[in-house]
């Protein structure tokens, strides 16, 4: 067991951060340093971040995280700021090429090895050569995989399984809202996101080969859940669609009012085909929400019997960062490498502080 507290890094201070931090100090961590490129927070004490009292720490710029990282030797780094791969590529070398495990919410690196191997592969070398882990978690590490996996554990036979889920871009920033199209016209939304998808399997394997595939959240879970499932993909499909509402509707994040009919985010679906003659469909539903609109997830599994297990209004963006936080002592005992959450272990509840999960100093 580790007899200190486990030091964390906050990178990315952000909507989610103010949870992320507040937690991890909540379960007995201590933050030794925080990092942003927004001006706007830089200087800004952490404590300001999350609406407490100042803690003595402050956002420094990211190009002296290096130098702080050096200084500070934590044993983990909360990486939240972006969904695609290629846009945490910089931090996660960095924490790589020092020796630190990270921990990134960052969408695709849930699963990156079937959307972007090679990026993948060359954040795994060098993790493994210097001794580290990297893992993406978030919302989807339970509820759309470790949930759904447990169900399976309670099924005879399995001929499919088909999951939806939606969710408020509002309330996670703008990187995530642009990556859905949202304020998009129709047209523009065709051309910059769903053209992404209409290509050949072969069109396809040959641009994620290139690392510019844009991968919808569930490309990457269908992969996460065949590898938990031990199930081999023979082709796998993507396809994105519109959402749009009748009425003009103000999005915050994006500080514009997105006209009716214009696209206030997207629809993906998802369709793997495995070896094993189990088919995986799921859809992500993220949009500007209406009044009307609530995060809803739900899962099917068909087989012997059918089960279906529904999840109303969960509060996404608590549960992202407490499941970043609880999975702190996985990554830190984790072998070195890009390591998916598929391998390494269940996700549990820490109910004591997180240095005494710590299995290695």
């Amino acid at each position: 067991m580790m007899e200190r507290k486990v030091k964390v890094v906050q990178l990315g201070t952000g909507k989610m951060a103010k949870y992320t931090m507040k937690y991890v100090l909540e379960k007995g961590g201590e933050i030794v340093g925080a990092i942003d490129v927004n001006p706007a927070v830089i200087g800004k004490d952490i404590g300001e971040i999350m609406g407490t009292d100042n803690l003595g720490i402050k956002v420094i710029d990211f190009k002296d995280a290096e130098n702080m990282l050096t200084q500070t030797k934590p044993d983990v780094c909360i990486v939240e700021t972006m969904s695609l791969l290629t846009d945490v590529e910089e931090p996660l070398m960095l924490c790589a090429k020092l020796g630190i495990n990270a921990i990134t919410t960052c969408e695709e690196a849930f699963y990156s090895w079937n959307s972007n191997p090679n990026l993948t592969k060359k954040i795994d070398d060098l993790a493994k050569q210097n001794g580290c882990t990297i893992v993406g978690t978030g919302y989807q590490d339970i509820y759309w995989g470790q949930l759904i996996t447990s169900i399976c554990g309670s099924t005879q036979k399995i001929t499919k399984i088909k999951g939806s889920s939606s969710y408020n871009v509002e309330d996670y920033g703008i990187a995530l809202a642009n990556a859905h199209g949202a304020g998009l016209t129709l047209k523009d939304f065709d051309e910059q996101i769903a053209s992404v998808d209409k290509i050949s399997d072969i069109e396809r394997q040959n641009i994620i080969e290139s690392g510019e595939y844009l991968p919808s959240y569930m490309w990457n879970v269908n992969g996460w859940l065949c590898d938990k499932l031990g199930l081999t993909i023979k082709s796998q499909k993507q396809v994105t669609v519109p959402t749009t509402n009748k009425e003009d509707i103000y999005s915050e994040t994006l500080g514009v009012t997105v006209k009716a009919g214009d696209a206030t985010g997207m629809s993906a679906i998802v369709t793997s085909e495995t070896n094993e003659g189990i088919t995986i469909e799921s859809e992500c539903i993220g949009k500007v929400y209406s009044k009307e609109d609530f995060d809803k997830n739900e899962w099917t599994v068909y087989g012997e019997p059918d089960t279906t297990i529904t999840v109303a209004r969960p509060a996404t963006v608590e549960l992202t960062c407490a499941t970043v936080v609880n999975r702190i002592p996985d990554v830190i005992n984790a072998k070195p490498g890009f390591i998916p959450t598929a391998q390494i272990g269940e996700l549990n509840f820490k109910s004591k502080v997180l240095n005494e999960y710590v299995s290695k100093e």
